[in-house]
């Protein structure tokens, strides 16, 4: 669990250098971090395994788009993205289960200054794969929620659930869970009141078919207002028809399930 002590560790220990150019200061932050986050487990680079797509220089630095896409069949069991220069850089800790398909995680983040952004994936081995980007983007993490807020509260734990493609047993299905949260992270002003908005963000998505464990993911306060969550799955014969479970909780201890039917296709 990325409780909110880490969070506070990481902001008091690892304040990020302020638009730095100096790419031996930003290395250094990241050995940093990343010893905070994995403890002294050695990586290695992740080229041919795993890939990180972010955009150069983010249109929206509130809802800045990223996808992390691994190696079909690569004994991966987990994957961390990790933006470096955010007030709390760990977006999302992700863990697999045996219905999972790690080769595609794609998330909606926000980056508060030019950072570089971080994935790692592990394989089953223990070993730590790592790859980066380089991202321009600023003021994500103080941006209003915006003209949504009030809808967002008032649909609050509200879910959609989109599948593409066939569904078919032993084949990866391609699916993206959104979610209505506010993701409030502490930074944003009432324009009105000019007081700070609590926090109120996601902390924990659990995804099950028909009770068996898709994924497990931590989360923090760097994924943007109204988590859209992309992910692969891959059911059994057995599974189809059947139920694609989400559980949600957040850090008021909020908790949110909505199940989804899973056709088989054709049927």
């Amino acid at each position: 669990m990325l409780k909110s002590v880490l969070v506070a560790a990481l902001i008091s220990a690892f304040s990020a250098p302020a638009l730095a150019d100096d790419d031996a200061e930003r290395q250094a932050h990241w050995a940093e971090l990343k010893e905070a986050v994995f403890g002294a487990r050695a990586s290695v680079d992740g080229a041919g395994l795993i890939e990180l797509e972010a955009p150069k220089r983010a249109l929206d630095a509130a809802l800045v788009p990223i996808t992390v896409t691994t190696k079909p069949g690569a004994e991966i069991i987990g994957v961390t993205v990790v933006i470096d220069d955010n007030p709390g850089p760990v977006a999302a800790r992700v863990t697999y289960g045996p219905r999972g398909d790690p080769s595609l995680l794609a998330l909606r983040v926000r980056v508060n200054q030019y950072t570089y952004m971080h994935a790692v994936a592990e394989t089953s081995d223990g070993t730590l794969h790592e790859t980066a980007r380089f991202v321009k983007a600023a003021g994500g993490c103080s941006a209003p929620v915006g003209a949504g807020e009030a809808e967002s509260l008032a649909q609050i734990g509200r879910m959609k659930l989109r599948l593409s493609g066939e569904v078919a047993a032993g084949k990866p299905v391609d699916a993206q869970i959104l979610i209505r949260h506010p993701n409030f992270n502490g930074m944003q002003m009432d324009q009105l009141t000019r007081l700070y908005t609590p926090m109120k963000f996601v902390q924990q998505i659990d995804i099950a078919l028909n009770d068996e464990r898709v994924l497990s993911m931590e989360s923090d306060i760097s994924l943007a207002t109204d988590p859209a969550i992309g992910f692969r799955f891959v059911p059994r014969a057995e599974d189809l028809p059947g139920k694609l479970k989400i559980t949600v909780r957040d850090s008021d201890d909020a908790v949110f399930e909505q199940s989804f039917d899973v056709p088989a296709s054709g049927s």
